[in-house]
């Protein structure tokens, strides 16, 4: 029979049995097993040059859901990877017109639309008086629209990553180099790390990701 007892201002059950007090689950603990999935595998490099090698074969083989990690930015890589131009400029100058052009809709609305009065003879669209409004939301929605859209195409939205969970980012920010790919490609079979270890690779992992691990955060 377990009785109820006061230590430290805690209370707890006490096992007659063991004469123990139970363990409590800590903040972060697993509060139910969930199931794993394989979601890609990861090359580590130690030296540049052959993750610049390893790169031109995965982009050759057709790979389009694959990334490189490294700490820091490697020369030549954008072109092994075959990145193109970012897109965010063009997108941020996009947004910034729209922001104009709906400035000046808005203050023709207002001033010669809904609440039109005339004031010694001015024209009551009188484009010089909206310049300052006009520029600011410019400013306001490429500011704004940069941030989201970054946000966006760097899928920094996740609360976590199967590369943090493994513990990969932590040797890549010091001294290693990652080649990650992952199984959301159509290319994506078990020759995977095949591919890997033709490009080089001596240290090939899987990664996996909990489909519901129970976690709070």
């Amino acid at each position: 029979m377990n009785k109820p007892i006061v230590e430290a201002g805690t209370v707890g059950l006490v096992d007659d049995l063991s004469g123990t007090i139970p363990s409590k689950p800590k903040l972060g603990d697993k509060l139910l097993e969930g199931k794993q999935e394989k979601v890609g595998v990861v090359g580590l490099f130690d030296d540049p040059h052959a993750l610049v090698k390893a790169a031109e074969k995965v982009r050759d083989a057709g790979w389009k859901q694959w990334d490189c990690h490294t700490p820091f930015p490697v020369h030549g890589l954008d072109a092994a990877m075959g990145l193109g131009w970012s897109k965010l400029p063009t997108i941020a100058l996009s947004l910034g017109f729209t922001g104009a052009a709906l400035a000046l809709l808005m203050q023709y609305w207002m001033s010669a639309v809904s609440y039109p009065v005339h004031i010694g003879g001015k024209p009551l669209f009188s484009w010089p008086a909206f310049v300052p409004i006009t520029f600011e939301m410019f400013v306001l929605f490429t500011a704004a629209g940069t941030v989201l859209t970054g946000l966006w195409m760097c899928k920094l939205g996740r609360w976590h990553s199967p590369l943090h969970d493994s513990g990969v980012m932590a040797e890549v920010s010091s001294s290693r180099f990652a080649l990650v790919l992952s199984a959301k490609d159509e290319l994506w079979s078990d020759g995977a790390r095949s591919l890997l270890d033709e490009a080089g690779c001596t240290d090939v992992r899987d990664l996996f990701e909990d489909v519901d691990d129970g976690r709070i955060l």
